[in-house]
């Protein structure tokens, strides 16, 4: 019999809806029950495509014993994480405190009061390698809480006052300067691996937050370093496993430093982000791998990410059917030699097995091999290559496919919005702005309510019960910002100021400047979080910087400038110790440093011939941070288009900075020179 979670609209909650242990969902009833019956709370925290979290369900959640045990001696509360960021964030910063680490599955035992007291990640079914298992945990938080109630309150309220005391140092709240964001370049060429590519050992995380940082510091100082390690980086993951040869996108991340082997989860936050920065390397470099990569991550994602109602789905998971009724990690991708002879014969499996890299003992498990791009020297025949890809592609087609978490997340679907509608720009592809244009219109359409109010997730045409965090109302303004700049239509800049308005008026501290993830009137946890380090995906507090100071640039607003650069104290502290976890902020300072500038195309008609050449040269300037408003001559659809006329009865281009303006010029070369960092 089916659960409390099988009326929730989260793919990951409806996974556990057939679970034997009866679950509730995040509610005040839950932990109302808790109360009435004088039990703790387990709180389990992950997500659909995490592979841990699908283990210790299979081996403990769904196994009827435990769950007899769980039923009869706690209230059991599931929660999405990518449904519920807030509430993970606040018991992670607990677990971290606590533990040292984190991660997901995150489990944690909480009184009725939702004060922590226990910790932990995964636990397995029987004792392995110094950890207890699932039961004995169970079996020891009961009987402390049943025969040493006053010492689990104490440490509860411990922790609770520990998290309190744990408010962000803030700096000066000013923005870092020219100084600052050399010793963050310095600091990430101490991490950099010049032998590979990335930072650090392994596990390796795409770093596109610094991908983007460096592409800006190069623009605007010309330091040759930042472009070597954005461009070495990029070409190493795109080569690697982590990049998927046949299909395009790329995994979760490399567990290895030579990005051969993936979690090979596809987020969609990491395709949109990693899409977004080939594109920008192109405009840098015109690296054709760069061109490819981005194209090839667009159509991935919509192809395989989007929904029927034209909003993003959040992930693949990393397990998928191997043909024999297994769920098994990376079945869907890897490849054994007999497999290519199968679907190539002898003398082209011969070649595919050199070019992706596939060996008789293999790369990943049980002789099978992740496909990657190997340096190779020589002659490559190009067209027999492709028939290979497509011959491969089309069989692997015919795999069980890795399950899909069809939830629309706000925030994720603002950075699909602005990769999207830029790649298609770039690259003269329509079809990627419209489905860019498609995507922002479900979010207007289902996510925001009158007062343009977020609504964080939706699945199936349908609104999910959770309020929009930072991030949402930060990535999805990002969004709307990249969109208004690609197709002139000035609508897109007025939803982003309504949704930064909320930014400034809900998410803001007045006193300090800084910013909280959740809304000053959103519901009340043990700790109002606050987290201003990039991880998987921009903090919001970095997301709102970035999307605030667009938004003033294109509108001269002052309170939106003054409130980007105050969130940016946070990076003048943090940028040059930490510089991998504060990217996305460091290419917001990048902006400030620069201007950002402000482009104003003007002519006969946004579709006019030369009005679109000197539109597509202004979206292809290097300059950081720069915002485009294109359309007619006269025309009230943005700001900074009033009063710019044609010149000579010709279109023509207005660039301005830290307010002072160049002559307008009619010439893409001359606007190009101008726009070049």
């Amino acid at each position: 019999m089916p659960n409390r979670l099988a009326h929730e609209t989260s793919p990951y909650l409806l996974q556990h809806a057939d679970n034997p242990v009866d679950w509730w969902p995040w509610s005040s009833e839950a932990f109302e029950e808790a109360r009435k019956r004088n039990v703790p709370v387990l709180l389990s925290v992950g997500y659909s495509s995490c592979h841990w979290c699908h283990v210790m369900a299979h081996e403990s959640f769904e196994d009827q014993e435990t769950a007899e045990y769980l039923n009869a001696h706690y209230v059991s509360v599931k929660v999405d994480r990518e449904e519920r960021p807030d509430v993970d964030a606040v018991y992670m910063e607990a677990v971290q405190a606590a533990t040292g680490q984190g991660g997901w599955p995150m489990t944690v035992f909480l009184t009725p009061d939702a004060e922590p007291f226990y910790f932990g990640t995964y636990f397995p079914p029987a004792p392995r390698q110094g950890m207890p298992s699932f039961r004995q945990v169970l079996q020891g938080v009961h009987q402390a809480w049943d025969e040493r109630r006053d010492e689990v309150t104490e440490v509860a309220e411990k922790i609770v006052r520990d998290l309190a005391g744990r408010e962000i140092s803030y700096g000066d709240a000013q923005t870092p300067g020219a100084e600052e964001l050399a010793q963050a370049l310095l600091g990430l060429t101490r991490e950099y691996d010049p032998q590979r590519g990335g930072f650090g050992g392994a596990p390796k995380f795409p770093p596109s937050m610094v991908l983007e940082f460096l592409l800006r510091h190069h623009a605007r100082t010309g330091a040759e370093g930042a472009l070597q390690m954005a461009r070495d980086t990029c070409e190493r993951m795109a080569r690697g496993g982590m990049y998927d040869q046949l299909g395009g996108g790329f995994a979760r991340y490399s567990v290895d430093r030579d990005w051969v082997v993936p979690h090979f989860e596809k987020m969609l936050y990491d395709n949109a982000l990693l899409c977004r920065v080939y594109a920008h390397l192109w405009r840098s470099t015109g690296s054709e791998l760069a061109r490819r990569v981005a194209l090839e991550t667009a159509d991935f994602m919509v192809r395989e990410l989007r929904t029927n109602e034209g909003g993003f789905a959040s992930a693949l998971d990393a397990d998928s059917d191997d043909g024999t009724g297994r769920h098994v990690e990376g079945a869907y991708y890897v490849w054994t030699p007999e497999q290519l002879r199968e679907v190539l014969g002898e003398q082209d499996a011969e070649l595919a097995a050199e070019h992706f890299g596939v060996t008789e003992e293999g790369t990943f498990e049980e002789g099978a091999s992740v496909l990657q791009l190997p340096l190779r020297d020589g002659f490559v025949d190009a067209g027999r290559v492709a028939s290979i890809r497509e011959r491969l592609l089309a069989a692997r087609s015919g795999r069980p496919a890795p399950g899909r978490d069809d939830k629309v997340v706000a925030a994720w679907n603002g950075l699909a919005i602005a990769a999207l509608a830029e790649t298609g720009a770039y690259f003269d592809r329509p079809d990627l702005v419209e489905a860019a244009v498609a995507a922002a219109d479900l979010l207007v359409r289902l996510h925001l309510d009158e007062q343009a109010r977020l609504t964080r997730t939706s699945k199936d045409g349908h609104a999910g019960a959770n309020a929009g965090v930072l991030e949402d109302y930060a990535d999805v303004a990002e969004g709307f910002l990249a969109l208004a700049s690609v197709t002139g239509e000035g609508v897109w800049l007025e939803f982003a100021g309504f949704l930064l308005d909320h930014v400034l008026a809900r998410f803001t501290d007045p006193e300090s400047g800084s910013l909280y993830d959740t809304a000053a009137d959103a519901e009340q946890l043990i700790r109002r979080p606050q987290d201003p380090t990039d991880n998987a995906a921009p903090s919001g507090w970095t997301a709102a910087a970035n999307a605030l100071l667009s938004y003033a640039a294109h509108t001269g607003s002052e309170p939106h400038r003054t409130a980007a650069e105050r969130a940016l104290g946070v990076v003048k502290a943090l940028g040059p110790r930490v510089p991998r976890f504060i990217g996305w902020g460091l290419a917001a300072a990048e902006a400030v440093l620069d201007g950002p500038r402000e482009v104003a195309v003007v002519g006969p008609a946004l579709d006019d011939e030369g009005t679109r050449a000197l539109h597509r040269t202004a979206l292809l300037g290097t300059a950081p941070g720069a915002v485009v408003a294109a359309g007619a001559a006269g025309s009230d659809e943005f700001p900074l288009l009033a009063d710019r006329p044609l010149v000579g009865g010709e279109p023509a281009a207005y660039v301005c900075r830290n307010f002072t303006c160049d002559a307008p010029t009619t010439e893409p070369d001359r606007l190009r020179t101008v726009l070049s960092g």
